[in-house]
């Protein structure tokens, strides 16, 4: 049964390296028939909201997966899609969601849900100022939507959680990309399902460029890599465990049990992803320089010379490597504090080197002042016999509207943790990026610097953050970013009003 107890050791084991979900298992999303048409902008009509949300059943342990030996098998970098057309301000793309059946373990493959049958899916790569139209085709058994996190999109392309495209169909999303150059990425967002499809492998990168950003002289084209880092439970035949309490303590990086990557000895720029569903990742380069230059919403104003990174579940964090300091025939091997090694570079050649990492990179420009100042509050209720996730002491309902901010206004959400130890969460809000302003009177960690969209939030913590809500209207979400706790009802909506 699903309890208190067993709640909060799903919280130590998150934050502790092995981590287990409250996933509702393939097969439990029924609750949420019928799935509407995607063309009329669907809702999910006949919603038992408490149902889709609870899942108490618990499975057996699972035998352990099959030995990998490390470093044997070549990190893979997702390709990137290409438009199926181009007019003079779009690039237009389509890309299928559907089943895959994988290699993960070397000599058997995995079942897995992916963007155009890859695992992470295709990257996409969009200019500042130049819009991308995509029309995705949902081939799963279930509904489908997609939402680009960090993304200053209209609602209608936001992937709001109860646009479900029904399987079968298709939904056009336009995003007119109209903010500063940003690591950003697109994952399954639809109510019911995105915990158990982000799971299963729905998540790609979407790269956002411009202009400005190019003029810094970055290390560019092949030596700016994607790295997606998540993790997941299998069983001795390579597949996917997905019931709770299963724990998670194999690290996938870019779709790979501890692979090698081979590097040039020059600087690599690598825009680092944690797409785990719940997990913070405390990352080292046996003791390397990292030098951090970007954060959810793109540039730092200046780098910053770290030697361990921190990124929590939907956090990006962009840094460089000059492995010219490390010379040819040298490796350098990237661990986790509780996961051990999840990536070795292997310095393998010379290269020239015309990039640098300049002092200053983007200024961060001061918010208008706020004029509105709101209490969020994230906890779990564990008083009746299953526990409830809350936001703001409720559970989402798509019916009700937390919130009605107006267009064009600077507002202060001061972010609560009400749970105790190891229970944390993260806080995600669509359209808009924040600064985060406070961290309970303690110093800001090195993570907050910069645009956020995805902030961390400790047990027992307070995070504020400011934000500009932009010009376009309708309903979005915030929610807690720990993925199962969204599902279970961690969840918020806002609209923005003229």
């Amino acid at each position: 049964m699903l309890n208190r107890r067993r709640v909060l050791t799903l919280g130590g084991l998150t934050v502790g390296g092995a981590a287990a979900g409250l996933l509702l298992p393939k097969g439990t999303p029924p609750h949420v028939q019928p799935l509407a048409d995607a063309h009329m902008g669907g809702q999910l009509a006949g919603t038992d909201m408490a149902g889709m949300m609870h899942h108490t059943g618990a499975v057996p342990a699972a035998a352990p997966p099959p030995p990998v030996t490390p470093f044997t098998t070549a990190m893979p970098v997702s390709p990137v899609l290409r438009p199926v057309a181009r007019s003079s301000t779009t690039d237009f793309y389509r890309l299928a969601i559907r089943p895959a059946n994988l290699e993960i373990f070397p000599g058997t493959t995995t079942p897995l849900l992916t963007y155009g049958g890859l695992f992470p899916g295709p990257t996409i790569r969009a200019r500042t100022g130049r819009a991308v139209q995509i029309v995705y085709t949902n081939g799963l058994a279930d509904g489908s939507n997609v939402h680009l996190h960090g993304g200053y999109t209209p609602q209608d392309s936001d992937g709001y959680s109860m646009d479900i495209v029904s399987p079968g169909a298709s939904r056009t999303y336009r995003y007119p990309n109209l903010q500063q150059g940003a690591t950003l990425w697109y994952h399954d967002h639809a109510m019911g399902f995105e915990a158990d499809h982000l799971y299963r492998g729905l998540q790609g990168f979407y790269v956002l460029e411009d202009d400005a950003e190019a003029g810094l002289r970055l290390p560019s084209g092949e030596f700016d890599v994607p790295i997606m880092l998540r993790d997941a439970h299998f069983d001795e035949n390579a597949q996917l465990v997905s019931d709770w309490p299963a724990p998670r303590e194999t690290v996938l990086t870019n779709g790979k049990i501890q692979p090698y990557f081979p590097v040039a000895a020059r600087k690599y720029r690598f825009r680092l992803l944690n797409a785990a569903n719940e997990r913070l990742f405390k990352l080292n380069l046996d003791g390397a320089e990292l030098i951090r230059i970007g954060s959810d919403g793109g540039l730092l104003p200046a780098p910053v010379p770290e030697t361990e990174l921190s990124v929590a579940s939907g956090e990006r964090t962009d840094f460089v490597v000059d492995f010219g300091k490390v010379g040819v025939g040298k490796q350098l091997v990237l661990s986790e504090a509780t996961a051990g090694p999840v990536l070795r570079f292997d310095v393998v050649r010379s290269a020239p080197d015309p990039s640098r990492v300049p002092a200053v990179l983007r200024p961060l420009p001061a918010l208008p002042p706020a004029t509105v100042t709101r209490d969020i509050t994230m906890s779990f209720d564990f008083s009746g016999a299953t526990p409830l996730a809350l936001m703001n002491g409720k559970t989402f309902d798509p019916d009700r509207v937390d919130y009605r901010i107006k267009r064009g206004t600077t507002e202060i959400w001061r972010i609560h943790n009400a749970d105790a130890a190891p229970l944390d969460h993260t806080f995600h809000v669509h359209l808009v990026q924040f600064h985060v302003v406070d961290r309970g009177g303690k110093p800001l960690l090195p993570v907050d610097a910069g645009r956020k969209d995805t902030v961390f939030v400790a047990a027992g913590e307070s995070v504020a953050v400011q934000a500009t809500f932009g010009d376009y209207l309708g309903k979005y979400v915030f929610h807690c970013h720990f993925i199962e706790h969204s599902v279970m009802g961690m969840m918020g909506q806002l609209e923005i009003v003229p």
